[in-house]
């Protein structure tokens, strides 16, 4: 099976701090990754990483079969899909939902000058109704709740058909409703054949969805645990990795934890 990322003792240091500790993980094509950790455990920069946003400090990133540093980002961008906070925030608050999605095909965010084909539209307007979102096509982004904002992210994240999908924290903010309506989107997403490879970072074992195939704990940028998720998402694995006596159950394929 095809790699999509390969880590290969990676590390990043900032200011004489090690965020990332001599990291390895490799991510196939067909499997659904989710990342969780305490907060500052380096989450955030092994997504970036995986996007092409930054390079490592010392070690090696494949991404797509590119080496970060050789490869040129500006054409590997494209092929991943992202979806963020910090994204979201350089969409205009005026910008229409259909604009939001359809600006993907060119990596901009705000549309401007750019030419699209009718295609290009129809691509959108699908990719809307698949996360339900057809209602909102011509509303403001500015004036949609979080639920909704999260969902048109993941929407323009697909619009290109990425070989990689990169979710930092979907669900963070929502309310239990949302939530849900959420991780229930994602799960059919996760469990569809052409879909392509996702990694998901969340601090919460409540939002990971069904499908997904594969589990990384990180603490302290070190990895803790990695590899099929029945076997990493534990009472032990993630009591070790989060600092505190916990009991993980799950139910109908959905993960719930709590202090022990």
């Amino acid at each position: 099976m095809a790699s999509v990322l390969q880590f290969s003792d990676v590390s990043v240091v900032r200011d004489g701090n090690a965020i990332l500790n001599s990291v390895s993980w490799t991510v196939d094509a067909a499997e659904r990754w989710v990342i969780l950790g305490p907060n500052g455990a380096g989450k955030t920069t092994l997504l970036q990483l995986a996007a092409a946003q930054m390079h490592p400090t010392s070690g090696s990133v494949h991404v797509l079969d590119d080496a970060l540093g050789k490869a040129d980002v500006f054409e590997l961008r494209p092929r991943i899909g992202f979806a963020s906070t910090a994204l979201a925030r350089r969409v205009p608050r005026d910008e229409r939902v259909i604009d939001v999605v359809l600006t993907a095909a060119y990596s901009v965010t705000g549309r401007w000058n750019e030419s699209y084909e009718e295609v290009d539209v129809r691509r959108a307007q699908r990719v809307l109704a698949e996360w339900k979102l057809t209602h909102l096509e011509d509303r403001r982004f500015g004036d949609l709740s979080d639920g909704e904002q999260k969902r048109v992210q993941i929407a323009r994240s697909v619009m290109t058909d990425p070989e990689l999908l990169l979710l930092d924290e979907p669900a963070a903010s929502l309310d239990l409703g949302a939530r849900e309506e959420l991780v229930g989107l994602l799960g059919g997403f996760a469990r569809h054949d052409r879909s392509p490879a996702i990694v998901m970072v969340t601090h919460h074992v409540e939002e990971i969805p069904t499908g997904f195939s594969h589990a990384l704990l990180l603490a302290g940028g070190s990895v803790t645990a990695a590899g099929v998720i029945d076997e990493v998402i534990t009472a032990e694995n993630l009591s070790s990795a989060f600092g505190l006596p916990l009991e993980v159950t799950r139910t109908d394929g959905r993960f719930t934890a709590r202090a022990a």
